[in-house]
């Protein structure tokens, strides 16, 4: 029977402890896993040893075995038994002890191995498959914030395969959704991992966003914030028309109420728009522009 160093196959030292044997044997499964190389056969075989290894080196008593008999690990209740006998003073025969193996062969993988996937020989064992869930995918949607101002539906592509995906209202930037089951496949077994969408939402508008809440700055002539009147504004939704209280300060603030953006996954509901007035103070006046104010001045009013 060939001897196989199982701490080599799995790349660790002979002290190291069961979590460190534990996660080079994940890492490893999953780099030899024949799902994620078809068709290859030395992957394959690295695979199967991986495994053995693991099942050796992960239960204290086999590792323990192991370590003090090697390759002969698996007779070690025997030869224990044939040293108390002999401490005794009484002889025991096995002579007659075979061990045999079915299938496989040096080359491939060791005949414990062989045993272990239900081999003929005399310690085969049925082998308990450990399943891990696969791993985890990330990705990234770049969509404007007029894309995500309705619910839509989009079909994006990973690995090779379409995922049809409802994007709700008013999802924020930098937000990550989970679709639980399209990450990588499990092994052995195991469940697939999940999907990660984190979406980057750039900015058309005029607008500033506050999660529902729009922010934007609104000229107004110095006319209409001395006397008032009426001026239109853009919204997300189409122009509106207010009205500009007489004396109105710059950087007066105005509320318009429902006017934002959607509250995600509540239908129906907005968020509010904040417009802040800035008066805009007349340049390059004429001489007789200027006239009229040196005359307001004269007056106390400005």
């Amino acid at each position: 029977m060939e001897f196989i160093d199982y701490y080599k196959v799995l790349g660790v030292d002979k002290k190291a402890s069961t979590d460190d044997i534990k996660k080079a044997y994940r890492k490893l499964a999953r780099k030899y896993h024949p799902d994620l190389n078809p068709n290859d056969k030395e992957a394959e075989l690295n695979f199967k040893k991986v495994n053995e290894a693991n099942e050796v080196l992960s239960d204290p008593d086999k590792r323990k075995k192991y370590d003090q008999y090697g390759k002969d690990w698996q007779h070690a209740e025997e030869f224990e038994k044939a040293k108390r006998s002999r401490s005794q003073g009484r002889q025991q025969d096995f002579s007659g002890y075979t061990y045999s193996q079915s299938g496989g062969s040096a080359q491939d993988f060791s005949d414990f191995f062989e045993s272990m996937f239900g081999g003929s020989g005399g310690f085969s064992s049925r082998r308990q498959k450990v399943r891990y869930r696969g791993e985890d995918y990330h990705a990234q949607l770049q969509l404007s914030l007029t894309d995500v101002l309705t619910t839509q539906k989009q079909t994006i592509t990973v690995n090779g395969k379409n995922i049809r995906l409802t994007i709700p209202a008013g999802i924020e930037d930098g937000q990550t959704i989970k679709i639980k089951g399209h990450g990588g496949p499990g092994l052995e077994g195991g469940p697939a991992g999940d999907l990660y969408i984190t979406f980057s939402i750039v900015n058309n508008t005029a607008f500033k966003r506050d999660g529902a809440d729009l922010f934007k700055t609104v000229e107004i002539p110095l006319t209409k914030a001395v006397l008032g009147g009426e001026i239109f504004v853009e919204t997300l939704s189409g122009k509106v028309k207010l009205n500009v209280a007489p004396g109105t300060n710059n950087g007066t603030k105005v509320k318009l109420k429902g006017k934002g953006f959607p509250r995600y996954k509540k239908d129906g509901q907005f968020g509010d728009l904040i417009l802040t007035y800035s008066v805009n103070i007349p340049k390059n006046l004429t001489q007789e522009q200027k006239s009229l104010f040196e005359a307001l001045e004269k007056t106390n009013l400005i």
